[in-house]
């Protein structure tokens, strides 16, 4: 946590703003000197535990809410914005960015949504034939649906504790039981809401329903965990769209296609959170050690779904591991993603070869572990694993890939580690474990890299043509 408490003061300068006082009146209220708040305001001073406590007592704020991952993450995301050459030449820093999040993080938000529109090749507006500075014009951003709906997950630390409820609640109404869940849910379908559950050859759905016929078709390629994720998904849809769709209205989205891609990730929330109660897997993820292949056939469920899960246990009083989950493909393209571990995670560019959700590949279906290190200091033990999607199956000669073959990364801070079986009879300090990685080549200030695809914005170069080092891009301090 020492790197990100430095970065508590412009929360702590915002808060003081919103609640109009001077930071003498603040300090009074705190029992600090105003002095003293000064040099917390301006990250001269670190906010610790006890003016954490004090801020939760006087003005009612979240504790947990309260730290620095929100400011970290704008601003890794920003380094990204910044390492396109775009804006090489501008001699842009870390610190530069840093002030900006501290100081005005809605503007640093502006930046992304900015960028993000034209990464799109849109522009700001989304208004056809709309004249800017019309009276009436609604400005509408263009945002990446996907990237919305991550923003709003993140921002929420991926726990929606009225979804939590709800599931919850579904057990004792259905009379649901952990060794027939499965035939449970088939029958609360039927009963509650008149829907047939048929099981399909093979087709281009997964998955389909039909509101005129309430006729619900899944696919024979789902194994039995997936199918009765797809019957709790399809229970949060029709029992539960109020609540769905009060969720999805909070997140202010700016297209139709982001509210119904974050109703689709609030049922799967639902029906992860139904599959896995709350209580029950907290229990038993603290009792095996967090040993996922465990988890899996205690809950009948899949590798990602456990990952996914783990992710999400984040009560208030009752939190588990904070995990960071990431989700890539062989192009190395990241699908999901979600920190709470503190790691960055790469936004618009690719991402560091290093980690080992990358390697995964290599050697499909078995758990790889890592201890990493970021430029910052941030230490991280980390798992990944291959899973295969749905109807991927391989041919002479070819390989047809149906739903297509993933990695998982799981990872936690490495003060973490010692809850989390994979990570016996690791020397968590033994430096000859420990690799060096970063976000993304563009960020990434190391110099000595022989993995490095592109320069870094931190170094200039220094090519020489009569010479060939392990990189090509060597700085010319290096």
């Amino acid at each position: 946590m020492a790197q990100n408490t430095t970065r508590l003061g412009g929360k702590l300068r915002r808060l003081r703003q919103s609640q109009k006082l001077t930071q003498a009146q603040m300090a009074e209220a705190l029992g600090l000197s105003a002095s003293y708040l000064n040099l917390l305001e301006h990250n001269q001073r670190a906010v610790t535990v006890p003016v954490l406590l004090k801020l939760a007592q006087r003005f009612g704020v979240e504790i947990t809410d309260f730290t620095a991952d929100d400011d970290g993450r704008l601003a890794s995301d920003l380094m990204e914005v910044f390492a396109d050459p775009l804006f090489d030449g501008h001699d842009l820093k870390t610190a530069d960015v840093e002030e900006l999040v501290s100081a005005a993080p809605a503007l640093g938000k502006a930046v992304l949504t900015l960028y993000q529109a034209f990464r799109a090749g849109g522009s700001a507006t989304a208004v056809p034939g709309s004249g800017l500075g019309e009276e009436g014009d609604a400005a509408m951003p263009v945002g990446m649906p996907s990237e919305e709906v991550t923003d709003f997950i993140q921002d929420r630390k991926n726990y929606f504790k009225e979804l939590e409820a709800a599931a919850d609640a579904l057990w004792p109404q259905a009379s649901l039981t952990p060794d027939a869940l499965y035939s449970g849910l088939v029958q609360h379908l039927s009963e509650a809401y008149a829907v047939d559950v048929i099981i399909a050859p093979a087709s281009g759905l997964l998955r389909q329903y039909d509101p005129r016929t309430r006729k619900l078709v899944l696919s024979e390629l789902l194994p039995r965990a997936s199918r009765t994720f797809q019957l709790a998904h399809q229970i949060a849809l029709l029992g539960h769209r109020p609540l769905l769709d009060r969720l999805v209205s909070g997140g202010k989205f700016t297209t139709q296609e982001a509210d119904t891609l974050a109703r689709v990730a609030l049922a799967n929330y639902f029906a992860a959170a139904l599959v896995m109660p709350y209580d029950r897997f907290l229990a038993a993820a603290r009792e095996t050690r967090h040993d996922i292949e465990t988890l899996e056939r205690r809950f009948d469920t899949s590798f990602e779904q456990v990952c996914h899960r783990l992710t999400s246990l984040r009560r208030p009083g009752q939190q588990g591991v904070p995990f960071h989950f990431l989700r890539v493909d062989g192009a190395g393209n990241i699908s999901k993603r979600f920190s709470a571990s503190g790691i960055a995670i790469a936004r618009f560019s690719g991402a560091c070869p290093r980690w080992n959700v990358y390697d995964a590949f290599s050697t499909p279906g078995l758990l790889r572990r890592q201890v990493s290190r970021m430029p910052d200091g941030g230490s991280f033990f980390c798992v990944a694993r291959t899973v295969d999607g749905a109807g991927r199956s391989t041919l002479r000669g070819n390989t047809a890939r149906g739903g297509g073959r993933h990695a998982i990364g799981l990872g936690c801070a490495v003060t973490y580690a010692r809850e989390v079986i994979y990570a016996d009879g690791l020397d968590l300090d033994d430096p000859h474990l420990i690799t060096p990685i970063g976000v993304s080549c563009r960020v990434c200030p190391r110099k000595d890299c022989a993995d490095r695809a592109h320069p870094s914005l931190h170094h200039p170069l220094s090519l020489d043509e009569n010479c060939r080092a392990l990189a090509t891009y060597m700085s010319s301090e290096g």
